[in-house]
């Protein structure tokens, strides 16, 4: 062994011993050897290392789900007679759902916050730290109910589960808080970058809605993580299981009307979709029913819609290609409507049901109790959209109307306008179809459905119960910075509090003991009465009059109560109203807790932005 070797051994034994100190001996090797190379690489050197195995395992396990799903649908859709069909299509998507929830309560002790919301919430309330069961939890629940045909799709649970894979690295090698993050987005984007074999769409998904004010150094470990995702499923998936389109028309700048009026068309759909999507929602929330139920009764009503139509079983993506290849008259052989004549309007109310019922079918699968995304039922509809425009526009008289390329742009502009990620949108449509030369139709598209969405409400409806929860900001980085800090971190427990019918005498005697300048003033039970501070003292300090006064004649009202529930914003802005320092903390029955200072909620955010700028 040579005197450079030597040195490299005794550095590592050398290591592993402090590794030891630390409590950490029951490291297993390969984590010894990624902290002794986190000693020893630069930050964006180990950052790089780190994006490529948080990519390569977030990758793989997007490659497992889609198999498994893909295996179970071919088994359904191909191997089984049309009769036997309609059979499984009664029971399975009940089974799917109905399964998902009993999985959750038993397995997860009821722990089910699931979709791309579930990925902003750790970040901002839990400081992008993700537990480690999502590593799992998401593809067990997510193959149960879109493989047994929940219609919804695999991409955010397999972005989620991506999100708990990078999380959990930074965590066991104790990366800083803005590492954690960038990490955590590295594992999503390679499971967006694994379902569709579109690394840029993935990256463009994780600036687009995970992160804000990036540097560009930090934008490399994004895209290794994105290539090793989007690899590994080029490698290990059959081409019929890729999202992928071989056949379009070239882009013909004469056909632009049709693209502007499509992204109308998506960005209204898009809208339609929403709505439907959130009454459905609080229509489950408000059934009288326990979770059970309420999957048995959404299950139910999804196994009708998938007899009826079809297409409406698991993803869709199947449905999407047939669109793309002309091949159309398949699908409706495999429903109910077969026994009809098959024609240009059998195909026009059979496609017009098919998406007026996918925003129930979806809705329903989700917010029953099943696990999935909007993803794929957004996919769906937008090519189903520019199919269903492409038929009519032929129908009506217009000539050599550009069918696939309507069928893929569709895809984009209803992806824009259901996920609020134009950028998104356009790029996976771009590389899915080899179609760059479709960028400004797709721009066209995407752009107009979106700004259709903006008008209609500024953030993504999918966010915005957390942002009406107040637990998730929706516009600048250093907010969502904030929204990581714990109000329960600020409260000040030994809060010095006097009886509001004491004398003011006891009160001096609290100030001359203690070294607060603020005092609570509570009852016999403990409620709050007021507050005093040492400005309201202090007349009755240096008088040479005898003071008889009691407590509760010089106390005064607090501007403003503080619950531990309230956020940090919440209560920054409590403390802008008021113009003060301190307020007092109540619970819910009035009991004082104690107070909570400004300038201390205002350092730990310091110290937290800090931080992450280095």
């Amino acid at each position: 062994m040579n005197i450079h070797h030597k040195k490299k051994f005794l550095s590592f034994l050398k290591f592993k011993r402090d590794f030891q100190k630390y409590g950490l001996e029951k490291a297993r090797s390969y984590e010894l050897i990624l902290h002794w190379l986190n000693n020893r690489l630069s930050r964006n050197q180990f950052l790089v290392l780190s994006g490529i195995l948080v990519g390569c395992t977030a990758g793989l396990a997007g490659v497992l789900l889609k198999s498994l799903v893909h295996a179970i649908h071919h088994f359904i859709t191909t191997k089984v007679h049309f009769e036997y069909q309609i059979l499984f299509y009664i029971i399975f998507p009940f089974l799917g759902i109905v399964l998902t929830t009993s999985i959750v309560l038993t397995i997860f002790k009821g722990q089910d916050r699931k979709g791309i919301g579930a990925i902003l919430y750790e970040i901002a309330q839990n400081s992008s730290i993700v537990s480690s069961v999502k590593m799992y939890s998401q593809i067990v629940q997510s193959a149960v109910t879109v493989g047994l045909g929940g219609s919804a799709g695999l991409e955010s649970p397999i972005a989620v589960t991506g999100a708990a894979i990078g999380s959990n690295f930074a965590q066991t090698y104790r990366l800083s808080y803005k590492e954690r993050t960038l990490l955590l987005a590295a594992g999503a984007t390679a499971g967006i970058a694994s379902a569709f074999n579109a690394p840029i769409a993935g990256i463009m998904f994780a600036f687009e809605i995970l992160l804000t004010g990036v540097v560009f150094t930090d934008f490399i470990p994004l895209v290794v993580a994105a290539v090793c995702g989007s690899l590994l499923s080029r490698i290990l998936l059959q081409e019929d299981v890729l999202f992928r389109f071989y056949t379009r028309e070239a882009f013909n700048y004469k056909n632009v009307p049709y693209y502007l009026i499509l992204g109308i068309v998506t960005g209204l759909y898009a809208r339609y979709f929403v709505i439907i999507s959130k009454k459905v929602e609080h229509f489950i929330k408000k059934l009288n029913m326990s979770r059970l139920r309420k999957a048995m009764f959404g299950g139910a009503v999804l196994s009708l819609l998938c007899v009826l139509f079809p297409p409406l079983f698991g993803e869709g993506y199947e449905t999407v290609k047939a669109f793309t290849n002309g091949d159309v008259h398949r699908i409706i052989e495999n429903s109910l409507f077969r026994y009809f004549e098959i024609g240009n309007f059998t195909i026009i109310i059979f496609l017009i049901l098919v998406l007026l019922l996918k925003a129930f079918a979806t809705s329903f699968t989700i917010f029953s109790g099943g696990n999935g995304g909007n993803f794929a039922p957004s996919l769906f509809a937008g090519g189903t959209v520019g199919y269903l425009f492409a038929i009519i526009c032929q129908q009506i008289g217009f000539s050599e109307v550009p069918v696939t390329n309507l069928v893929l742009v569709g895809m984009a502009g209803a992806m824009s306008g259901v996920m609020y990620a134009p950028l998104t949108a356009i790029f996976l449509i771009a590389e899915s179809s080899f179609g760059y030369d479709l960028f400004i139709p797709l721009m066209i598209a995407s752009i107009m459905s979106y700004l259709i969405a903006k008008w209609f409400s500024p953030i993504s409806p999918e966010l915005k119960s957390l942002a009406d929860q107040g637990k998730i900001f929706t516009n600048k980085h250093d907010k969502n910075i904030l929204f990581s800090l714990k109000t329960e971190d600020f409260i000040d427990r030994y809060s010095q509090v006097i009886n509001e019918n004491a004398p003011v005498k006891e009160l001096f005697e609290l100030v001359k003991n203690g070294n607060k300048n603020i005092f609570a003033v509570v009852n016999d039970e403990k409620t709050l009465r007021g507050i005093l501070t040492l400005d309201d003292i202090r007349p009755y300090l240096f008088t040479n009059d005898e003071v008889s006064a009691s407590v509760s004649q010089i106390m005064k009202a607090p501007p403003a109560i503080i619950h531990p529930e309230n956020q940090p914003l919440q209560i920054l802005q409590a403390f802008d109203d008021t113009g003060v320092w301190n307020l007092p903390v109540v619970d819910a029955q009035n009991k004082f807790i104690g107070f909570i200072s400004k300038s201390t909620i205002l350092m730990s955010y310091r110290q937290l932005l800090k931080e992450y700028s280095e």
